[in-house]
């Protein structure tokens, strides 16, 4: 089992938030959770709004607890919205079925853990998480 190391995690963070900027995205927040979904690191730049840290938190949990990056979750939702709603009350610590949850993977395809980012629409959410995953060597699944 690769582990994913806390480096490996301020690099994803590092390079997300990097990225954003030269992107000119709003503030953002970052949450990146082990396999296990304990938090590994956290980051929230000036002027996020009040929950943005745990709409980030939810991302990432919801995507480990359902094995699936949230975009993939976002369409779950659209085809079986009853389904998504009975998960989500059953998360205990959130899931938020739009882009922005990627989980880390493995060259070989070991879920490793996940990033959750919010901040800016959730396609931009998604960028930010993936140029993260990838900078530190790591295969990103959004869904």
């Amino acid at each position: 089992m690769t582990a994913l190391t806390l480096e490996a995690a301020n690099k994803m963070i590092e390079t997300g938030l990097a990225h954003a900027r030269d992107q000119k995205m709003n503030p953002m927040g970052i949450v990146v959770l082990d396999a296990r979904g304990a938090l590994k690191a956290a980051s929230l730049e000036d002027n996020t709004s009040l929950i943005r840290w745990r709409i980030a938190f939810a991302k990432a949990y919801g995507a480990l607890g359902m094995g699936s990056g949230t975009r993939k979750l976002a369409a779950l939702a659209a085809e079986r919205p009853a389904f998504i709603s009975a998960a989500t009350h059953l998360a205990e610590m959130g899931l938020v079925p739009v882009a922005g949850g990627v989980l880390i993977k493995t060259a070989q395809g070991e879920i490793i853990g996940a990033v959750g980012v919010s901040g800016d629409t959730s396609d931009n959410d998604e960028i930010v998480g993936v140029k993260g995953i990838e900078a530190a060597g790591f295969v990103a699944d959004g869904g």
